[in-house]
């Protein structure tokens, strides 16, 4: 397997937050739902700052996902990883993952619902501002992080990692009030290239300031090392993907969200 910067700097953050970076779990509810997520900023800093809601991929919230927090907290975010599933619901396989995921994909209402109730605990930290806030999220969590925008939350930026970029009312899109950016495996089996013109014709009726970008020999699942390294299964990490992704995250937040003092 071949290991990028951004992949050394993920695994290095697997034994403990990086010195000045503040963790907590934060347990919450959607209606009757247990969730539990994962509070990360830098405790060195002062002042409000801009906040970052991250999404899970489909297996649901786990270390992963708490690590992009902690790197996200490290450049100056108050980042915020929610749970879509449940406190403690984890799937040990894709046939699991599938099953958690299905619900949601069939129902979008639920799916921004459940997104929305993390984000309202992102509004709420006392570090966040408030007239600041991007959603960024990987496979299932960039499909639920572009359907957020596309319910009209008020969100400056949207950043979806190797996401399902489909949507059943591509009319929403109207509602998006935030810049886009998709950032795509070119040869992902999963996300074909009728869904990315579907995707493309979204935004552009809709007036969004988007961009797309795409990596060639990446597939589904780029920027998780534990996706493995044989492309052929159709979902495999990419080191060269994965560190170009995360700084053009970077250039996109630079871009959307004030500097840090």
């Amino acid at each position: 397997m071949r290991f990028g910067l951004s992949s050394l700097i993920l695994l290095g953050a697997a034994g403990m937050a990086t010195a000045g970076v503040k963790t907590e779990e934060i347990d919450y509810k959607d209606g009757d739902v247990a969730l539990q997520g994962y509070l990360a900023y830098d405790d060195a800093q002062t002042g409000k700052r801009p906040g970052v809601l991250i999404v899970h991929e489909w297996t649901g919230h786990n270390k992963y996902v708490r690590h992009r927090a902690e790197q996200l907290a490290q450049l100056g975010y108050v980042a915020f990883a929610l749970d879509m599933y449940g406190k403690g619901v984890l799937a040990k396989d894709s046939t699991e993952a599938a099953k958690l995921a299905t619900p949601f994909k069939a129902d979008r209402v639920l799916m921004r619902k459940r997104a929305n109730a993390g984000l309202d605990i992102l509004k709420k930290n006392e570090h966040v501002d408030t007239t600041h806030l991007a959603a960024m999220g990987y496979c299932f969590g960039g499909t639920t992080a572009l359907e957020l925008a596309r319910g009209g939350a008020d969100l400056v930026g949207v950043v979806s990692f190797h996401g399902d970029l489909d949507t059943p009312k591509p009319e929403d899109a109207n509602n998006i009030k935030a810049k886009v950016l998709a950032l795509h495996g070119a040869d992902d089996p999963f996300v074909k290239a009728d869904i990315v013109t579907k995707f493309e014709d979204e935004m552009r009726k809709a007036k969004v300031d988007w961009e797309l970008v795409k990596y060639g020999g990446a597939v589904h699942s780029f920027t998780n090392p534990d996706a493995g390294n044989d492309p052929s299964k159709g979902a495999a990490y990419n080191a060269e993907a994965d560190a170009r992704s995360w700084q053009a995250m970077k250039d996109f937040f630079g871009e959307i969200l004030p500097k840090k003092k």
